[in-house]
């Protein structure tokens, strides 16, 4: 089956939904059509030219990127400014790109999330709230002897999740009636007589914004010609969201030993850092690229380390201020954890939809803006 952009977009969102993004980001399908053929997806932490020239040989329809390379607005396309001469090498060789950015730095198994698994950090959550999930309930009356293929087939689309628990959802049986009327095909019944059925009445609870593939899947599995359901949105929410992790490390360590484990979990060959090398070091915060702005929340929910990047002299003062460590991995190392963890990603939807696209990975090519020694 063909891939299209829109298919690639679609899986995105399931991952990093857009509305997870702050309000001063431009993420989503930058350049390029939705409806555009894609037999090789190319995912990298940025668009430079030189990414696009990669993309050029290898034959690439469409760049996934975290970071957005069209990020304020532009009043003209002038192909002989850097920025201008990129886009003209994109259209002119047919590449889209689409990027991912604050709203994969919050989702659930986003930026943040790799990088505190990576540098083996437990009860991990959010380090600064910003927003939470909104919930809604469905209910639909299915008659008896296809109430389990209904139920599953919601289930299988999502729905049904409270905490740790699948499937959850709650049946009743009751009398269903109608009353065919001309031009109806019923399922159960004859057009022009009242009827009466035995149904079961499914309740069950999802996320607002899986509710049209949940809807979708019920009304595939649903024998009857008009389905009655309802959608009910909910006062209680769902999941937390925000900038940032926040978890306990294993055991207490000192600042020094942290660093080290630090640099062999993201690969960087050095890393500033604030504080003495003998502090101990129990709870960290995280937040990949420039999370300095944090460092007060960090030092509130009682982190003693905030490992991010971009660190300049007077955040080292306000962690100082916060009695706080703060440790400088370098944007580049603290973000492109997530490039492979993407690449999987596309690729099991890919299996599990029976699509056929390549997806290949581009690392490296941001950290040799600068040399280390």
């Amino acid at each position: 089956m063909s891939v299209t952009c829109q298919t690639i977009i679609d899986w995105m969102e399931q991952l990093a939904p857009k509305k997870l993004a702050e309000e001063w980001d431009n993420v989503g399908l930058l350049v390029g059509s939705p409806s555009h053929k894609v037999e090789r997806v190319l995912v990298a932490l940025d668009v430079t030219d030189d990414i696009i020239d990669y993309a050029i040989t290898k034959n690439v329809q469409m760049i996934v990127a975290h970071h957005p390379f069209l990020f304020r607005p532009m009043k003209q396309i002038r192909t002989d400014w850097a920025q201008g001469a990129m886009i003209e090498k994109l259209l002119v060789n047919g590449i889209a790109v689409y990027a991912a950015h604050t709203n994969l730095d919050i989702a659930e198994g986003g930026v943040n999330d790799v990088l505190a698994e990576r540098i083996g950090l437990t009860n991990v959550e959010p380090l600064s709230v910003t927003s939470r999930q909104s919930l809604v309930k469905l209910v639909v009356f299915v008659p008896k002897e296809s109430a389990e293929e209904v139920r599953a087939a919601i289930a299988k689309a999502g729905a049904g999740y409270i905490g740790e628990y699948s499937d959850c959802s709650f049946m009743t049986d009751g009398t269903g009636v109608f009353f065919p009327r001309e031009g109806t095909d019923p399922y159960i019944g004859e057009k022009g007589s009242l009827t009466r059925v035995e149904e079961v009445r499914i309740e069950t609870i999802m996320p607002e914004e899986i509710e049209r593939r949940v809807v979708r899947a019920m009304l595939r599995a649903h024998p009857y010609e008009e389905a009655a359901y309802d959608i009910y949105p909910l006062k209680n929410t769902g999941r937390e969201y925000g900038l940032g992790r926040i978890g306990s490390l294993s055991e207490e360590m000192p600042l020094g030993s942290v660093i080290d484990r630090i640099k062999e979990a993201v690969g960087v060959p050095v890393i500033k850092f604030t504080g003495s090398p003998e502090r101990v070091i129990k709870k960290v915060a995280v937040c990949g690229g420039s999370g300095s702005d944090l460092i007060p929340k960090a030092a509130m929910r009682g982190a003693d380390l905030l490992l991010t990047a971009d660190v300049k002299y007077h955040d080292g003062q306000k962690a100082d201020e916060n009695d706080i460590a703060v440790a400088d991995a370098g944007h580049y190392y603290t973000e492109a954890l997530v490039v492979p963890v993407v690449a999987d990603y596309l690729r099991a939807q890919m299996a599990s939809s029976k699509r056929k696209a390549d997806i290949i990975t581009a690392e490296g090519t941001a950290a040799d803006v600068f040399s280390f020694r």
